[in-house]
């Protein structure tokens, strides 16, 4: 699909001024990524930053024994820092980017990042936002990963998907929870178990589905 100036100003809703808009529908691509694809692995170049339109996009960090851990979900309007940072820097990806549902975005290429950022004002609040926005994403994480037991961990997380996808009911493992939260897939069946039996969740085959508050 192209992407027309009528299209970005109901979607931007005045965010970004016409003539930012206009560099935007001629060089920018509009795709939708399937639900699983990944728009990004460790040790890739970025040659693009993504919006995110509508979907969910879960951002992830690996160790060295493969293991990854849950950064943050980007969703509706959001673009990623950690890309915004391998651009400027023009340095690999050291995160993965997967698409947790079926994902609407606008991919913007490497070179205009920085150029747009000395040219449009609104472009640069935007950087800037986005960098403010992960860096309290990762504050938090950081806060729940010291402060809090792993419980609390898991219920927020939780909490966090549903809110990301716009649902209360989630399609996923517990072997798939256990390692974003970095832990053994039996510690999270007991605790989902122990988080049923308070009514905060309803465990489904293959699903789990959030319990009103």
């Amino acid at each position: 699909m192209s992407i027309t100036i009528d299209y970005l100003q109901e979607t931007f809703k005045g965010q970004f001024e016409y003539a930012l808009l206009d560099e935007l529908a001629k060089v920018g691509q509009h795709k939708v990524i399937p639900v699983g694809s990944y728009l990004i692995r460790p040790g890739e170049y970025i040659r693009s930053v993504p919006i995110i339109i509508r979907g969910s996009v879960k951002i992830m960090r690996p160790d060295q024994e493969g293991r990854e851990a849950l950064l943050y979900y980007l969703g509706g309007l959001d673009a990623c820092a950690m890309s915004l940072t391998c651009c400027l820097g023009s340095r690999r990806s050291e995160i993965t980017a997967v698409a947790e549902e079926d994902t609407e975005l606008i991919a913007i290429p490497v070179d205009k990042v920085d150029e747009w950022m000395c040219r449009y004002s609104s472009w640069k609040q935007f950087v800037f936002q986005t960098y403010q926005k992960r860096f309290d994403n990762l504050l938090q994480t950081i806060d729940e990963v010291t402060f809090h037991k792993l419980d609390e961990r898991l219920l927020t997380y939780l909490q966090k998907k549903t809110k990301s996808c716009q649902c209360s009911e989630l399609t996923i493992t517990h072997e798939e929870i256990a390692n974003e939260l970095a832990t053994s897939r039996e510690v999270i069946s007991r605790l989902l178990k122990q988080l049923e039996k308070m009514e905060k969740l309803k465990l489904l085959r293959g699903k789990i589905e959030m319990l009103p508050n």
